[in-house]
């Protein structure tokens, strides 16, 4: 078991040194909080996650969309003048 470049022996030191610097009282309320805080950093990660990935396809659906236009355009370079009439209605 290697977490963060931790092991087993590693991870049980730190324990007993937390165990003894705040007392078997405060632990439990430490962990918690811990927890609660690691919780909250992974749904902010989530979101920005989500949000990037929203924007980037919403930027691509524009390029995308100018693409067909800038085709449109190179397509039909001299619309007759009832294409124009059309297209100002």
């Amino acid at each position: 078991m290697n977490v963060f470049g931790i092991g087993l022996p590693e991870m049980a030191l730190i324990l007993v040194i937390a165990l003894l610097v705040f007392g078997p009282k405060k632990l439990p309320e430490i962990g918690r909080s811990l927890g609660k805080a690691l919780r909250g950093f992974q749904d902010a990660s989530k979101e920005f996650e989500n949000e990037f990935k929203r924007e980037a396809q919403q930027l691509e659906e524009s390029v995308t969309m100018k693409a067909e236009l800038e085709e449109n355009k190179m397509a039909n370079p001299n619309p007759t003048d009832k294409d124009k009439t059309q297209v100002n209605t």
